[in-house]
């Protein structure tokens, strides 16, 4: 099958969280199942050509945007992988740095920005001499794409015969605007009628009711969001359009995330000599200015710095935590008032607590292959990548019991010889503490630690198993489809 990936993220050209990872991954999955997958993205200004080898192609994008007509320079590059990405790239309107924003604050005119990025792909497959088989779409900026398929078919029928995934990596995240911008799109009136959302327009909507199979992320999640509890008042429009919603779980890719061969570590190592992870600990620890004791916990965190993420609550249980001996490495951006708080603890504490709030891909495998105990505890949590690529690093998470932190970490006894993790339920500081102090205890247990840990790296958490769970859907919306040879290797 042709696929065409349609994303606002994908690693290692832009990223903002997971979905990013997922689409930097996924492609080489599917190619190593027979498909051709072309990945199709906007050019935002963070992009360097030159550090990226971007070929920028003589042929442009023609599309209607705002009420003017918009010429976007189409550049392509290639993922290790050897998959085609392709960019879509217009001044004032892609070229800033940001993906959706800067620091907190969103771009007031994402509308267009991901306009571009819909109307552009839509007429970008206009422009190849054969269309894709099907359009993969990831979350809310890819949702018009679906219509705008099905109103350019009246000019060109073969845009008819393209099939639609869409799949939901964040329900909370639902692109509302004024059902005033439709007009800017380029999406005829009568559309806002099945998009509205109390009182203005979601792509969101449009993508789980336009196209022709709706996924998500985890199991879990995928139960989540058809409830009121989780589905972040989108859960009626689930239950009502998204007939066999499933959650597939997302992988990791063991060519960029394997501890015996990352070049982002000191000293590589695998599940039968995880020893050298010793000396990533003490380079973690002399990088960022702690003391450096062996024996001393340290417990890692990446993450977005919002309330979805669980912030909160590590900062509610964090003086209680730096009583005990233990050091604090935190590495993430995002609420200004979460910023603060983590800069006074490291300033106040910097033998115990490090906190980096610039984005460093580097610094990120350190923090993740030199900790001890990884945290994770967020109040939801659609799949989770950053769990597995602890537990591929032999760093034992804290998690909070919801989302694809439940699919993936099963919670350790008193003597660890079960579970692959610590899972606590409640949202409050307290319960998530209660989890640290029985990883803390658990890590005092030496010998059964290191067992655990082992357990852990053995976990197969690589993409082959989704790829093969999407090419299944895809098969099922073009007929007479199969997969490669490669596919039953």
């Amino acid at each position: 099958m042709e696929i065409l990936f349609v994303s606002p993220e994908v690693v290692p050209f832009s990223k903002v969280g997971g979905l990013g990872d997922v689409v930097g991954a996924l492609p080489k999955a599917l190619r190593a199942l027979g498909h051709k997958v072309t990945v199709l993205s906007l050019r935002y200004g963070s992009i360097d050509p030159a550090e990226h080898a971007l070929a920028r192609r003589l042929v442009k994008v023609k599309v209607h945007l705002g009420g003017e007509h918009v010429d976007a320079e189409v550049y392509e590059a290639r993922l290790p992988s050897g998959v085609t990405v392709v960019f879509l790239g217009a001044p004032r309107i892609s070229d800033r740095p940001g993906v959706y924003g800067e620091g907190a604050t969103t771009y007031e005119d994402n509308h267009l920005r991901f306009g571009l990025l819909c109307k552009g792909a839509v007429a970008w497959m206009r422009m190849q001499p054969k269309v894709p088989d099907l359009v993969h779409l990831h979350d809310w900026t890819t949702g018009l794409i679906p219509a705008l398929l099905k109103q350019e078919a009246k000019d060109d029928p073969r845009l008819g015969l393209v099939r639609t995934v869409f799949t939901i990596h964040n329900a909370a995240h639902q692109g509302t605007f004024p059902v005033s911008t439709l007009a800017d799109v380029g999406l005829h009136h009568a559309a806002a009628a099945h998009m509205e959302f109390y009182g203005q327009v979601s792509w969101l909507k449009a993508g789980i009711i336009d196209s022709d199979r709706v996924t998500t992320v985890s199991p879990t999640y995928a139960h989540e969001i058809v409830t009121p509890v989780g589905g972040a008042n989108m859960d009626g429009v689930l239950r009502a359009h998204a007939k066999g919603l499933v959650g597939i779980l997302n992988g990791i890719d063991p060519g960029v995330w394997n501890p015996s061969t990352d070049p982002h570590i000191i000293s590589r190592y695998d599940v039968v000599d995880p020893l050298p992870k010793a000396r990533c600990k003490t380079a973690l620890q002399k990088a960022l200015g702690l003391p450096a004791r062996p024996d001393t916990p340290v417990l890692g965190m990446v993450a977005r710095l919002d309330t979805q993420k669980g912030i909160d609550l590590l900062l509610g249980c964090a003086s209680q935590l730096l009583r005990q001996d233990v050091q604090l490495v935190v590495q993430g951006s995002g609420d200004p008032e979460f910023t603060a708080a983590l800069a006074a603890l490291a300033k106040d504490m910097p033998e115990k607590v490090a906190f980096r709030s610039e984005f460093d891909d580097g610094l990120a495998h350190r923090i993740i292959a030199g900790s001890d105990l990884f945290l994770v505890p967020s109040r939801f949590e659609p799949s989770g990548l950053t769990q597995l690529y602890a537990m591929r690093y032999g760093t034992v998470p804290v998690v909070r019991n919801t989302g694809g932190l439940r699919d993936t970490v099963v919670d350790c006894d008193a003597s660890l010889g079960t579970g692959t993790g610590f899972v606590f339920d409640e949202l409050t500081p307290d319960a998530f503490y209660g989890a640290i102090a029985r990883g803390l205890s658990g890590y005092a247990q030496t010998d059964r630690f290191a067992s655990l840990r082992r357990r852990v790296m053995r976990l197969d958490h690589a993409w082959d198993r989704a790829a093969r769970r999407y090419a299944a859907i895809y098969r099922e919306l073009i007929p007479g489809s199969e997969d490669g040879p490669s596919a039953t290797a």
